[in-house]
Parts: structure tokens; C-alpha cells; sequence
């Protein structure tokens, strides 16, 4: 039971200190630092221009991911540390390239609005040359673009790092907080109670690192993203989501004005438990005594068979990630908590961290993840910036993949064991609509607040408290303060809001579920992820992402269980 996979990085690079991994580290600055001087000239030829940063973006992802990859799984170990360290430093030359490829761009605008136009040959890179127009009218001068990226390492990335390590070291009488955050989903209320004690003291005790980390990110991007001429980071990060304020509106404001479900949700959750409301140490717990237990082979079977319903050869790929040891899936110390996918365009492949736990949660994360990984099998064929997408649609694609599987569990199951999935369906909509909100509210108050100056822990805490007391209002009788600490999610300088996409994936990926797609048109939409917004790829099945009534259609859904559920209680 206890014999998980660990995954197969060997295709990749044989080790974080191969010739193989050396080589492309050198390969990737060579390249940079030639297509930077062929740029400078008058006669560098746009298109193959273009071609060959995509190149060295694939470079640089490749060696990130891979990097990135072994350190997450032994967050200690010295020569993960040094090739991370490593990639950072040779990627700082790509960073100035960055910096200078837009400025070429900038300089070639006339040339690339005659080529990207009807029948030109660069039509389809439209959309992400515009963007890196864009992104060009809101960089600082070279210099200081450079010294940003150099002071990062330093600075932000650093920051970054020691709130992962710390999340994944600490420990209460023997146990991480990983392992303590685990025990959330314990049937046993007893031992979910004196884990969230433990966790709580556990974050107390090491508030000051964990506040210094978040003061040092949230001030960085404050100050870069004014220099940058963004009114706030809040826009920056829509221009990266590739939507706008009206879709963000319209997505926020349907959350909001059906909190009452959710809360009415907790409030069965809580009479099924037979509480008289919920704690925050409650909302991952299984409700009855019929839980059902997945071995990681059944796991296997439940997510290829339903996949393979949708579309045989997304069944087919997440039958070979399985066979192939593309899966890391067990816990240890060390290793970081939670799961993601991430891709490698070099090898054409991708990999899969998680935190495997035999529940259905553990099955539904898997499902999530090979979602990802699926999205980006169906992109990888496309050059780096055709395939590059944004949060909002990559969640569609991890979260359309849960669903699947759930309408799979459901099929199989009856009477209490029913009840149980779709009790979590709701706890997984809950998350991801209340408490992504919560943290939205967060985080937009410390921006506000950090402006003035650093904010102590205490300070901290009273924010995070507030934003769950707007959010799960009187349905949350214990709530959790430190929220802020364990979210790898606000320790991103360049990833500011990284919160809201995932509240789009869930209500666009039911709303496209509902549509009854094919497979042929599912598979459409991925393609386009990364060559247009937001809007515009959800326009190409009919769709108005500015429109309340979209987003509602995705909350009539989840309602449609919270009925269910509420049903179920005795009465």
C-alpha cells in the first residue's frame, strides 16, 4: 500500500549534474547571447527571428521544469539546490534577451502588422506578438530590467523558496506540516482538530520568516509593477490571464451573489457530521462511514477508463503517464506538499507531482493533474509562444478532467457512497469558488495595505481572517488565520492573483462540460489556449465570457448537489 511510484526524470536529463544538463544550460546562453547581437541588426530576418527565440524558450522552460522538478521532491538536497541555483543564473541571459526581443519587436512594429495580417505569413502569431507589444510599452528601460531580474534571484525567488522549504521542513512533534495539512481529511474529528492545533502553533512559531517572505514579495511587485506603468498589480495580472475587467466582473460578481449555496452547503455539511456548524479544520472531512479507499491501480483504472469515454486517445496518453512512471505520488520528508503538473518541450513529455492518499480526493487531484498534462500534450506540437497559455484556461483543461472522473465515481456508486462524492464535489467547489474569493479579497487588501509599509504577522492574520469571515460569513465557526503562510500561491512576484484563474477553470470547464462538447471541439479549444484570449477562445464554442449567465450556468450545476445533498439529511 505504502509503495508509490516515484517518477522517471531519466528521459529528461540523467541528473541535475549530467554533461547532458550542462550542455543545455550552455547551449541556451550561447543562443540567447547570438540572437541578441543578430537582433541589433538591420537586416535580422523577423520570422526566423521569431523561430529561434521560441528555441531558446523552450531551452530555459526545459531546464526550469527539470530543475524545479527535483528540488520540489528533496527540498534539502545540496545539488538540486546548486542546479536550480544554476538554471536561475543562465536564465538571467535570456531575461535580457526577453527585454531586448520586445524592443526589437517594437522596432519592427509596421512590418509585423503587414505580416501577421490576412495571408501573411506570421497571421497566427497575431494575438502573442500584439501581447509582447504589449508587455514592451509597460518594461522599464534595459538596465533596470536587468538589474530586476538579477536582484530576483536574491530577492522574490529567495523569498519564494524559503516559504517552500520551511512548508515542507517544519515540524510538530515529529510531523511536517505537510503531513499535518494531510490529516485535514481524517474521518476522526479528534485528529483533524489537534492537527489544526498542532499546524496553527507550528505557523505561530515561524510567523516572522513567513511574514518577512510575504512583506518581500508583495513590496517587490509593488514597486516593479508601478515602475512598469501598470496601474496595479491586479492588471497586470488580467494581461496575463488574457482577460479583461468586465470578465473578471462578471466571473466575481456570480460568486458573490451565490454564497448563500455554498454556506447552505457548509450548513448540511455540518448536519451530516452532525455539528452545529463547521470548523475550519471540518471542510476536508468525509462525511459518513463509507468512504471509499483507492489503491493507486485503481486509481489507474477509474481515470483511463473515463477518460477514454471522452476520448480514446486522452485515455490512451494518461494510460502511458501511469506505465511510464510520469507520476511522482507518494509522500516523504522532503518532498513538497500539494501537486502540479509540469511540461518539458524539449522531450515532449510532462511530469506529475502529488501527494497520494488512497482517498477519492486523491484520485480527483491525479485526474486534475493529468488534465494539465493532457493540455499540454495537445500544445507541445505548437511552437513556445503558440502553446504558452494562461491560468484561467489551463485550469479549464485539469478541472474538465476531475469532472470526468467524478461522473465515472458516480456511476459506480449508490446510496451513502454516493453521498460521499458528491459531498466532495462540493468541498472541491467550495475551495475553489469561496476560498479562492477569500484569498482574492487577501490579497488585494495586502497590495492596498503594502503600500504604506510592511505588514506584521498579526496584521497578516486579522486580513486573512476578515476575508474568510466575507466570504464563508456565520457557515465557518472556526476560521483559519494563517492561510497566508501555507499558500505557495502569494510567494509569486511575477504571478501576482494567483487565485481567481482557478474559480474561472471551474465554472468555464462545467460550463463547457454542459455544452457537450466532442472531444474534437474540447481538444479545439486547448489548441487555441495559447494563441488567443481568453474571450476569444471561448467565442469559438459560443461563448460570452462577460456574460453573467455563462458563469451561472456552472453554479446551477453545483447547485443541482448541494440540493442533493441536502436531501440526504434526515428529516
Amino acid at each position: 500500500m505504502h509503495n508509490l511510484p516515484t517518477w522517471d526524470l531519466s528521459p529528461i536529463y540523467p541528473a541535475v549534474d549530467s554533461k547532458e544538463f550542462l550542455e543545455d544550460l550552455r547551449v541556451m546562453t550561447t543562443r540567447s547571447k547570438a540572437l541578441e547581437a543578430t537582433i541589433t541588426r538591420p537586416e535580422a530576418e523577423l520570422s526566423s527571428c521569431v523561430r529561434e527565440y521560441e528555441v531558446i524558450l523552450d531551452y530555459q522552460e526545459t531546464l526550469e521544469a527539470y530543475s524545479s522538478a527535483c528540488l520540489t521532491t528533496d527540498t534539502a538536497n545540496e545539488r538540486y539546490l546548486k542546479a536550480t541555483a544554476q538554471v536561475e543564473e543562465a536564465s538571467l541571459v535570456v531575461q535580457h534577451l526577453e527585454v531586448s526581443f520586445r524592443n526589437f519587436l517594437a522596432s519592427r512594429s509596421e512590418e509585423i502588422a503587414k505580416r501577421c495580417g490576412e495571408g501573411g505569413d506570421l497571421a497566427s502569431y497575431r494575438f502573442v506578438l500584439s501581447e509582447l507589444l504589449f508587455e514592451q510599452a509597460h518594461q522599464m528601460d534595459s538596465e533596470l530590467e536587468a538589474l530586476a531580474s538579477d536582484l530576483a534571484r536574491s530577492g522574490t525567488d529567495a523569498f519564494s523558496r524559503l516559504q517552500e522549504a520551511m512548508g515542507s521542513s517544519i515540524q510538530s512533534q515529529g510531523k511536517t506540516l505537510v503531513e499535518l495539512r494531510n490529516e485535514a481529511s481524517s474521518a476522526d474529528r479528534d485528529v483533524r482538530k489537534l492537527a489544526f492545533e498542532q499546524e496553527l502553533s507550528l505557523l505561530k512559531t515561524y510567523e516572522v520568516p513567513f511574514a518577512a517572505a510575504l512583506n518581500g514579495v508583495k513590496g517587490t511587485t509593488v514597486s516593479l509593477d508601478g515602475r512598469r506603468g501598470y496601474a496595479s498589480p491586479l492588471d497586470r495580472s488580467l494581461s496575463q490571464s488574457r482577460i479583461d475587467r468586465p470578465v473578471l466582473s462578471a466571473l466575481i460578481t456570480t460568486i458573490e451573489q451565490n454564497l448563500s449555496l455554498f454556506r447552505t452547503y457548509l450548513k448540511h455539511k455540518a448536519a451530516h457530521l452532525q455539528l452545529e456548524g463547521c470548523a475550519f479544520y471540518d471542510l476536508f472531512a468525509p462525511i459518513g462511514s463509507e468512504e471509499s479507499h483507492y489503491s493507486y491501480e485503481e486509481a489507474h483504472a477509474l481515470i483511463v477508463q473515463q477518460f477514454t469515454a471522452f476520448s480514446p486517445e486522452m485515455g490512451a496518453f494518461a494510460d502511458q503517464a501511469f506505465a511510464q512512471r510520469w507520476i511522482d505520488a507518494g509522500s516523504r520528508k522532503g518532498k513538497v506538499g500539494g501537486a502540479y503538473d509540469t511540461a518539458f518541450p524539449l522531450a515532449q513529455q510532462s511530469r506529475i507531482l502529488a501527494n497520494f492518499d488512497y482517498s477519492y480526493g486523491g484520485v480527483s487531484t491525479l485526474a486534475h493533474e493529468l488534465g494539465h498534462a493532457w493540455h499540454d500534450h495537445v500544445v507541445l506540437k505548437k511552437s513556445n509562444l503558440l502553446r504558452t497559455y494562461p491560468m484561467t484556461l489551463a485550469e479549464t483543461a485539469s478541472i474538465f478532467s476531475e469532472f470526468l472522473v467524478f461522473q465515472g465515481a458516480l456511476e459506480k456508486s449508490n446510496g451513502s457512497a454516493r453521498l460521499v462524492l458528491v459531498e466532495h464535489f462540493l468541498q472541491e467547489a467550495c475551495q475553489v469558488c469561496v476560498d479562492i474569493l477569500s484569498r482574492f479579497y487577501f490579497e488585494s487588501a495586502v497590495f492596498e495595505r503594502r503600500v504604506e509599509g510592511e505588514l506584521s504577522a498579526s496584521e497578516l492574520c486579522s486580513l486573512m481572517e476578515e476575508a474568510q469571515d466575507r466570504t464563508y460569513g456565520p457557515a465557518l465557526v472556526v476560521k483559519h488565520p494563517y492561510m497566508w503562510a501555507v499558500k505557495g500561491h502569494y510567494y509569486s512576484s511575477d504571478l501576482s492573483y494567483y487565485n481567481y484563474p482557478y474559480a474561472f477553470g471551474q465554472l468555464f470547464a462545467l460550463g463547457l462540460y454542459q455544452l457537450g462538447l466532442t472531444s474534437e471541439q474540447y481538444n479545439q479549444v486547448l489548441s487555441l489556449a495559447g494563441s488567443l484570449d481568453a474571450r476569444q477562445v471561448a467565442s469559438t464554442v459560443g461563448i460570452d465570457l462577460a456574460d453573467p449567465a455563462f458563469w451561472q450556468r456552472g453554479i446551477d450545476l453545483i447547485a443541482t448537489y448541494v440540493k442533493e445533498l441536502g436531501d440526504a439529511l434526515p428529516h
